[in-house]
């Protein structure tokens, strides 16, 4: 059995800036051993421990889908040492991964029903890996209809629009992108994803709605979809608070009872109303 404290050696194969403002950097990881790569079995909506050596390790939602292959892809914001550090690595250059950790979406329950998205900023990542998953031809069957609902303050700091893009064209979803106020060039949605959660009006109906994004956009996020229907039961979250160790030994990000690294990341909103408001 595998020690789960010990990472997985990676090659940065591919690193890109993502963002304008130079914070965000998407990584393209591979695995030195192949058959690692084969082992490292994920379901969208987990996370993993990105390790620079001599620097430590940061916990980041994993961005690629299982269904794109072995090569994994986070977005790493630019926040403290161990990240700042990964910043200044290059393609070809050595780290570890060390994972998959967290609980995940579920896919599984999902199946049957509309399924809405709604993202702010960095918080894309995991859902990310949620459409591609659920767009692939061996699922996209299995679900109803997708609208997928995404926000950040510039068109500079969209991320994968080469993604986004394609899912519109596609007509697979009914693809929503907004900045916060108008940009020279930007033809698309103008307004806070509230607002456009508001406009768009998901129905309730035999549906899920899976919503990550900063606390503010959650904060007003959460009276639209009161305010359409929806129950508790029908929303999923996924936390990111004060994870360290990922394996729920640490102690350092428990909300309540319950570990956000083992327990969650992703909570059902009924979850989370039995819980402290520690997150």
């Amino acid at each position: 059995m595998r020690n789960t404290y010990v990472p997985y050696p990676v090659r940065i194969k591919k690193a890109e800036v993502a963002t304008e403002d130079k914070q965000l950097k998407t990584f393209l990881l591979e695995f030195i051993n192949e058959q690692e790569g084969e082992d490292f079995n994920y379901i969208p909506g987990q996370f993993a421990e990105l390790s620079v050596s001599g620097y430590g390790e940061i916990p980041i939602g994993i961005a690629s889908s299982p269904t794109e292959g072995n090569d994994l892809l986070f977005t790493v914001n630019k926040v403290g040492s161990v990240s700042t550090q990964l910043h200044n690595m290059n393609e070809g250059d050595i780290m570890g991964v060390r994972g998959p950790l967290g609980n995940s979406y579920p896919l599984k329950e999902m199946e049957g029903k509309n399924i809405v998205i709604v993202a702010g900023g960095f918080a894309v990542t995991t859902l990310r890996s949620t459409m591609i998953w659920l767009l692939d031809p061996a699922n996209r069957s299995k679900y109803g209809d997708i609208t997928f609902i995404y926000g950040a303050r510039t068109p500079g700091l969209l991320l994968y629009e080469d993604e986004w893009r394609s899912w519109r064209e596609s007509g697979q979803a009914n693809v929503n992108i907004t900045i916060d106020r108008e940009a020279e060039g930007w033809d698309g949605l103008v307004g806070f994803v509230p607002t456009v959660c508001e406009e768009v009006a998901p129905k309730p109906d035999d549906a899920v709605a899976l919503i990550c994004g900063p606390p503010v956009m959650i904060r007003f996020t959460q009276p639209v979809f009161d305010k359409l229907g929806w129950q508790p039961e029908q929303i999923v979250m996924s936390l990111e608070n004060r994870m360290k160790c990922g394996i729920g030994i640490c102690g350092r990000c428990n909300v309540g009872p319950e570990y956000v690294c083992k327990d969650g990341p992703v909570f059902t909103k009924a979850h989370l109303d039995q819980l402290p408001k520690e997150y």
